[in-house]
């Protein structure tokens, strides 16, 4: 979920490590849950509100990170008989968990989302729900709000349901392992069905002008006396399975505008001084960027693999600020109301076990669905809900770009009077000694300033 993620590798004793720690007690970051909340946490995870309907037959499958235990989502592929597709996309109920205006709720309004440091996340939720009872653990039955999508042949939706069910899904998989059974051929058909679906979805997200990053994870590998920073491109499989969660919040924006009422996220078009900056970095790092060649088109090109290129693609998450949450009500859709990198209408509703506003949005299009209003405990907190995960959301960058500051002094640290090859990125109009460089290698991107300028 980090626009820019991070891992480091090495001994917890680490310098690096030791002062990851040191930057959560300085941006007061939560280390751990309140008494009331643990005990509240407990209780829900031994007495969950259980829906009525029962779709444990449905052989759904996760696909994470390898040893990630908080698992939102689940999903199971088939083909339909007129030649199109079905998805089933089961998303953890935290509803089912979590008493309105209880302790557990209150910290998770505090929380808003889950935090991620490059040795560590601190949590939305508790761990004995997060990580246990709420999670889509393989085995175990589980609530969940269950997404049925129909598409067309082409890959576009025809229909949509949701409600709430029981679910129980038959297995953990990681994105390695789905890649290599893909290409191997030795698939079964509801996982083989994860490229071809997503490769229509793909297609047509260039169709309406879309665009999505495939921005690598960068690993910092911790040496005797020293760091190295290692890219980790994402496989075809990561960009598959993102298409189905954004199918599905395609398909929720739609329930909560045709409802009248609901939360939207957002993002203005990038002004021309961001592509513009964008444009310097590219010339910088060498990738090719003809001035009649669009951003998306020239995104989609990148090869993650290649680290000068992985390099611009962390310098693109600079072109996703801005956005943000909309709500509405009484049938009033605000325009625009268009996420600009999704190029439609979108909402965040696939991860409510680390995003609070998921669980809102999941609320509203089980009632936009069931025909209802939705529940009062979400009308109400509904109006407040932007400006709560804008908080979030500002403390969640804080620690992405403290935590990026720390990484790129480890991996500079004991090379004070070296002389590095650099391209200027960025300069202040009116004070030339003041810009940005973008270091060759290692890939790290600093700020100067002072100095005489040419």
């Amino acid at each position: 979920m980090p626009r820019r993620p991070l891992h480091v590798t090495g001994a917890a004793e680490a310098p690096l490590r030791a002062a990851l720690r040191a930057l959560r007690t300085e941006l007061a970051v939560p280390d751990s849950f309140p008494p009331g909340v643990l005990a509240e946490a407990e209780a829900a995870a031994k007495a969950p509100r259980l829906p009525a309907y029962d779709a444990t037959d449905l052989p759904l499958l996760t696909i994470d990170p390898p040893g990630s235990t908080d698992l939102d989502q689940a999903m199971h592929l088939a083909r339909r008989a007129d030649g199109g597709y079905r998805v089933h996309y089961a998303i953890a109920d935290v509803a089912a968990f979590v008493t309105p205006g209880g302790a557990l709720d209150a910290e998770a309004h505090r929380r808003v989302l889950t935090l991620y440091f490059p040795d560590d996340k601190v949590p939305l939720h508790p761990p004995v729900l997060s990580e246990g009872a709420a999670s889509l653990l393989p085995g175990e039955p589980r609530p969940a709000l269950l997404w049925r999508i129909d598409l067309d042949a082409e890959g576009r939706r025809v229909a949509t349901d949701v409600r709430r069910a029981l679910v129980r899904s038959r297995a953990r998989l990681d994105y390695a392992g789905v890649q290599r059974q893909i290409d191997a051929g030795t698939a079964e058909e509801p996982l083989a069905l994860l490229r071809e679906i997503g490769r229509l979805r793909e297609a047509l997200e260039v169709e309406r002008g879309g665009i999505s990053l495939n921005v690598p994870e960068q690993e910092i590998v911790a040496h005797d006396h020293s760091y190295s920073l290692v890219y980790r491109a994402p496989l075809p499989a990561d960009g598959w399975n993102a298409q189905i969660s954004l199918l599905t919040g395609m398909a929720a924006a739609d329930l909560m505008t045709a409802a009248g009422t609901g939360i939207l996220r957002t993002l203005p078009t990038a002004p021309d001084g961001a592509v513009a900056r964008l444009r310097r970095s590219a010339h910088a790092l060498g990738v090719d960027w003809p001035h009649h060649v669009p951003y998306a088109e020239v995104v989609r090109s990148a090869d993650p693999t290649d680290p000068r290129h992985a390099a611009f693609l962390q310098e693109c998450t600079t072109l996703l600020r801005g956005a943000g949450y909309t709500v509405f009500t009484d049938g009033h859709v605000p325009t625009p109301a268009v996420h600009a990198a999704v190029a439609d209408e979108y909402t965040h509703c696939t991860a409510p076990l680390r995003r609070l506003v998921d669980r809102y949005a999941g609320e509203l299009c089980v009632a936009a669905v069931a025909g209802n209003e939705p529940p009062e405990w979400v009308r109400s907190a509904l109006p407040a809900l932007p400006d709560t995960m804008a908080m979030g959301t500002r403390r969640a960058s804080a620690v992405e770009r403290e935590s990026v500051d720390v990484v790129e002094a480890a991996l500079l640290s004991g090379r004070i009077g070296e002389l590095f090859d650099a391209y200027v990125i960025d300069v202040k109009e009116r004070e030339p000694s003041v810009g940005t460089v973008h270091l060759e290698n290692p890939a790290v991107v600093a700020r100067v300033a002072g100095g005489t300028a040419p």
